[in-house]
């Protein structure tokens, strides 16, 4: 009766107008007998939203295998560099090919698949997340970048009113940072710096926050932001960092022959505990490139450089000075030989907290840092003392202050005899130590069986020049009053006599 009363509606409304209208133009397309719309392309409102909810769950089931396919080829992808890179260690000009030639295929494959779709503004979001390097790398970022996040608004959470005022000023940070990627690296450091120093005025002078706490709301700042911007400003494809940081480490592994003795570095790793504080120190400064905020990679260096101290300290019994601190530092990056050293410094350098860089021990080490890389970039042989022949043959690698092996071998000789000498002069090393600890062992005995002799004897010639002479027990003294009959000088006792009155 209603859909009826519907239609008998509409031809009224359409015969007092003087319009002839078709009774099946007026239906849904899909025959389901309600009346359509032309804005909804024919279908009433019921069927539209069912055919919308259709094809929105088929563009997403088409999402979601784009991502899987991609994911799966960028998982083979890379399986497949992993055992090239275990036969054999590329190039640079063959990794810079590969890597220019997996980004051109991943954006390529999805312009292709997203070309015939309809929607402009899915579009363009599907795409730029496509830019991305895997959906798996994407997910793990997200869940990072969730968590620090939460972290952020549960610490702003203790500042209030100042902690809401943050949080609007990030938020609108970031959407600024994004619509300025076309800006050099230079520029949004500076963009960056600027928000810097405004949230740390306002917090002091607008909500007058004290120092210690304005410190560590720029801290828990700069680690929002930067958690946030890390993969579009660290080692961007507009600057040449990548290019430094192979150079310093080609560098670095030609002067892999450089020695303790060379740069005066003042650690003896024969002793274990120093041998310890060297690793953690290799390790701390390995581990820089693994984070992700500025503040967390200076403290990663700060680590490395009490490690140092310790292994200093420990070496000398006394503490250590700056002049011996660099040395052994320069030493540590040329044993650890850190991953893209040069951009982490660079990454440092712009984007954090600059009141951290102008003081504090954080500061300090970096700043060492700084000048380890410089001397290392400019090291030549006045540095090591070295004659520039020696120097030139090193870094050729024709020689090796180590063992000059090529003076006592011919060529002829085959690799197993010459290990098997390489063996026996650690033998004999060994050895040589044995006996060294032995006959210190042996002195150290002599020298108690001395000491003991020594006490001895001296004890004896006290005890012969003062004697020890023993006196006889003396008699006791008896009372005066008492009967003492062994005794006929004193006088007898006195008696109490009794006059008669």
């Amino acid at each position: 009766p209603s859909l009826s009363a519907n239609r008998r509606k509409m031809n009224l409304k359409s015969e007092r107008r003087g319009i002839h209208v078709d009774q099946s133009e007026l239906l849904c397309k899909k025959g389901c007998g309600y009346y359509g719309n032309p804005a909804w392309q024919g279908f009433c409102s019921k069927c539209w939203r069912e055919e919308y909810h259709k094809a929105r769950q088929k563009q997403i089931q088409e999402d979601w295998e784009l991502a899987e396919r991609l994911q799966r080829e960028e998982e083979e992808a890379y399986a497949s560099s992993q055992s090239t890179q275990g036969a054999q260690s590329l190039t640079f000009s063959k990794f810079e090919e590969k890597k220019t030639n997996e980004k051109t295929r991943k954006v390529t494959t999805v312009k292709k698949f997203f070309t015939a779709s309809s929607r402009a503004g899915a579009k363009k979001a599907e795409i730029q997340e496509a830019k991305a390097p895997s959906p798996s790398i994407n997910r793990q970022a997200s869940i990072e970048t969730d968590r620090v996040s939460k972290e952020f608004i549960e610490f702003l959470r203790t500042y209030h009113k100042p902690g809401q005022d943050i949080y609007k000023q990030c938020k609108l940070f970031l959407d600024t940072m994004n619509h300025k990627r076309e800006l050099s690296i230079e520029e949004q450091s500076e963009c960056a710096q600027d928000f810097y120093q405004n949230v740390a005025d306002k917090l002091q002078t607008r909500w007058k926050v004290p120092p210690e706490k304005v410190e560590k709301a720029m801290d828990q700042v700069e680690k929002y932001i930067m958690t946030r911007q890390y993969k579009y400003v660290f080692c961007p494809e507009t600057t040449d960092d990548e290019k430094k940081d192979l150079a310093v480490q080609k560098r670095i592994r030609a002067l892999h022959w450089v020695t303790p003795q060379m740069l005066c570095v003042p650690v003896n790793e024969e002793i274990p505990e120093v041998s310890d504080m060297v690793v953690k120190a290799i390790t701390d400064i390995i581990e820089m490139d693994s984070k992700r905020v500025p503040r967390d990679k200076l403290a990663c260096i700060t680590k490395c450089s009490k490690h140092i101290f310790n292994a200093i300290k420990i070496t000398k019994n006394e503490p250590a000075s700056a002049d011996d601190f660099l040395p052994t530092l320069i030493y540590i990056v040329l044993k650890g030989n850190p991953p893209r050293l040069q951009s982490n410094i660079q990454y440092i350098t712009r984007f954090c907290n600059p009141s951290r860089l102008m003081t504090g021990e954080d500061g300090y080490y970096f700043t060492n840092l700084c000048c380890a890389v410089a001397f290392i970039e400019k090291l030549d042989a006045q540095s090591l003392n070295l004659s520039q022949e020696d120097f030139d043959r090193f870094m050729t690698g024709q020689t090796s202050p180590k063992k000059q092996e090529s003076d006592s071998f011919s060529p002829d000789v085959c690799l197993g005899v010459k290990q098997m000498c390489k063996s026996l002069d650690l033998l004999s090393q060994l050895n040589e130590r044995q006996e060294r600890i032995v006959s210190e062992a042996k002195k150290l005995e002599k020298d108690l069986i001395d000491w003991t002799d020594g006490i001895t004897k001296e004890v004896e010639d006290i005890v012969e020049k003062y004697p020890l002479e023993i006196k006889p027990k003396s008699q006791a003294l008896a009372a005066i009053d008492s009967e003492n009959v062994e005794n006929d000088k004193l006088p007898p006792p006195l008696q109490p006599q009794v006059y008669a009155g």
